[in-house]
Parts: structure tokens; C-alpha cells; sequence
């Protein structure tokens, strides 16, 4: 395989607002990769650049094998673009309208009836494809905006927030056609929501404050997420000498395995205590025996996985911390 899409040190300023800072990342042939961060990460504007809309202030991006600023032009030719709000002719009928899309396109004219059908029949537009552009719901609007994009059956398909303003049947049916879009494309998916990035991609670059700050697959980020911490509630007899919050958690704290123990109060005497284990070691068989010995009755006791969510977070928001401690 061969990547499809080579970013190199891109920026991009907007008078004195850096809104890019020297993104790399590269897409390979035939992958479906989620271009995830927060609102103004610097998602649009990388996706603007990519598909020729916007100049890059400096750096190089490479579509197709094409560069973007130089051979504009086959790149547009190799690239389905969805913007996140798709610009449409609301006067005119869906099919009319992608007949229109077909010719500035290029498609053949002798080809652009079955090039309609089809993209009409793939992304479900059979019942409102005589219907006017202006009369569609929002879903449906953005239908006809993936279907415009794969008129010309190009091999890149770019993204941008394509679920946006859908509801949950519509977002579920969008999800399944851009992953059998995989099939056949190479898709670069921009979304702020990571429920939608580990739905459909299969790799995710995460980019924040203008800067990419992870790449990989999503398989490899969940096999390095491991096991991080215990969670165990619990509360004493009441009455009981010596039996208070802070003894409870020193006798949590001395079972073996257990490198740390942080400790919540619940209210009604319920107790909870986050442990972190040492590297390798599961403590729970220590801490049910400590419940058992000392006759605290357990409410809790379980493993507390961490998750992409908490990884994505994590990294964006120390990312922001980062730049904004540099700012100042």
C-alpha cells in the first residue's frame, strides 16, 4: 500500500492567529482514518488545504501523489470533498442537481444517468430524488452532499463532520455506507466526537491547538490503554474504634499490589478508595480479604478500565494546557 495523502510540516496563519502548526500525518491506500480533535483544533483548515480550497503558508501536502498547491487541479480531480455544510442549488431537483455535479466533474456524458443511479441507490435518495434540493430535511441534505462527493467515484474521499445535525437512525446509516465506502476509498473523516471516529475508522490522527499530537490505529491505542485502576466502596460498622477514614484507607493501602489509594467520601458512611496497582499486579483478592477481615460491608469492588474517551481527553487537554502555558 501506498499513502494516499502525505502531509508534511503544514501551517497555516490567519494574520497573526496560527490556526495550523507544522501538521504531519500520512493516510495510506484503502484506509478509513478519523482526523479527531476539539472545535478550532485546525480540522477544517487542514481538510481546506488538502482539497485545494485553502493556500498553505508553508509545508507540503500530497493527494493522489499530486501536490496540492502546484497541480491543483488532478488533486481536485482525485478527492470527493463533503464540507460541513454542504453547499446546494436548493431550486433545483436532487437528481438534476447531481447530473450537474457529474459534468463540472468531467464524468462522461454517456456515463453520468448510471453514475446518478448509482450514487442515488448508495446513499439511499431512490424515494426524494425528483424532490427539490430546498425542500430536503437536514439529513437528506446531507446525503445528496455524499453523493455529490461520490459522483465521480473518486479513489479519496474527504469528511467533514458528514454526521453533523443528524439524528441517531440517520448518524447509524451514514456510519455504515462510509464503511463500506472503505471497500473501495480511501476516507479521511473529520470529526470532534471520538463515539463516531472508533464507529467507522480503523486509524485516527488527534490533533489540538493546530498541532497533530497522536497518529495510530485504534487497535494499537486500546491494547496500550491496559488496566488502571480499582475501585472498591465499602463501609465500616458503625460505632467501631479506630475504624475511620483514614485507618480504612492506610489498611486498603497496605495490601500487596497497591501503589496508590485515593479515597471519596459517599455520604452515609460509605467510603470509596480508587487504588492504582502496581505495574502487573492485580490486588483485588488482597482487598476483598481486608473487606472480610475487618467486617466492612462491600457495596463495590472492580476494575476500572481506562478508555479511549479518557486517552482522547487526556491528550487534548494537556495539549491545550501545553500551548497555553507557552502563550503566556
Amino acid at each position: 500500500m501506498g499513502a494516499m495523502i502525505e502531509v508534511q510540516n503544514l501551517s497555516k496563519w490567519y494574520g497573526k492567529t496560527l490556526a495550523l502548526d507544522g501538521a504531519s500525518f500520512s493516510v495510506e491506500k484503502d484506509q478509513i482514518v478519523g482526523f479527531l480533535g476539539p472545535n478550532w483544533a485546525g480540522k477544517s483548515t487542514t481538510l481546506r488545504i488538502l482539497t485545494g480550497f485553502l493556500p498553505a503558508t508553508s509545508g507540503e501536502a500530497r493527494v493522489n501523489g499530486h501536490d496540492v498547491l502546484v497541480e491543483s487541479l488532478a488533486v481536485r480531480s482525485a478527492v470527493g470533498y463533503m464540507p460541513e455544510n454542504v453547499p446546494l442549488y436548493p431550486e433545483m431537483r436532487v437528481e438534476e442537481y447531481l447530473r450537474f455535479r457529474a459534468g463540472l466533474k468531467d464524468v462522461p456524458a454517456k456515463d453520468r444517468p448510471a453514475a446518478v443511479d448509482r450514487v442515488i441507490e448508495r446513499c439511499w435518495l431512490r424515494d426524494v430524488r425528483r424532490r427539490l434540493v430546498g425542500q430536503l430535511s437536514k439529513g437528506f441534505r446531507q446525503r445528496v452532499g455524499l453523493a455529490e462527493a461520490l459522483i465521480a467515484d473518486p479513489p479519496v474521499l474527504i469528511l467533514d463532520e458528514p454526521t453533523i445535525g443528524l439524528d441517531p437512525a440517520q448518524i447509524q446509516e451514514v456510519r455504515h455506507l462510509i464503511k463500506s465506502l472503505g471497500e473501495k476509498h480511501t476516507v479521511l473523516l473529520s470529526s470532534h466526537m471520538l463515539t463516531e471516529v472508533e464507529k467507522t475508522c480503523s486509524h485516527v490522527v488527534i490533533v489540538a491547538q493546530g498541532r497533530i499530537v497522536k497518529t495510530g490505529s485504534l487497535e494499537e491505542m486500546r491494547k496500550g490503554l491496559g488496566e488502571q485502576r480499582i475501585v472498591l466502596e465499602v463501609r465500616a460498622p458503625s460505632g467501631r474504634a479506630g475504624e475511620g477514614p483514614a485507618e480504612m484507607a492506610r489498611a486498603v493501602g497496605q495490601v500487596a499490589g497497591v501503589t496508590d489509594v485515593r479515597r471519596d467520601e459517599l455520604g452515609d458512611g460509605w467510603q470509596q478508595f480508587v487504588v492504582t496497582p502496581a505495574a502487573g499486579a492485580d490486588p483485588r483478592e488482597g482487598l476483598y480479604k481486608v473487606v472480610a477481615q475487618r467486617g466492612w460491608t462491600l457495596r463495590e469492588l472492580r476494575r476500572q478500565m481506562e478508555t479511549l474517551e479518557g486517552l482522547y481527553m487526556q491528550i487534548t487537554a494537556g495539549d491545550a494546557a501545553a500551548a497555553a502555558k507557552s502563550a503566556a
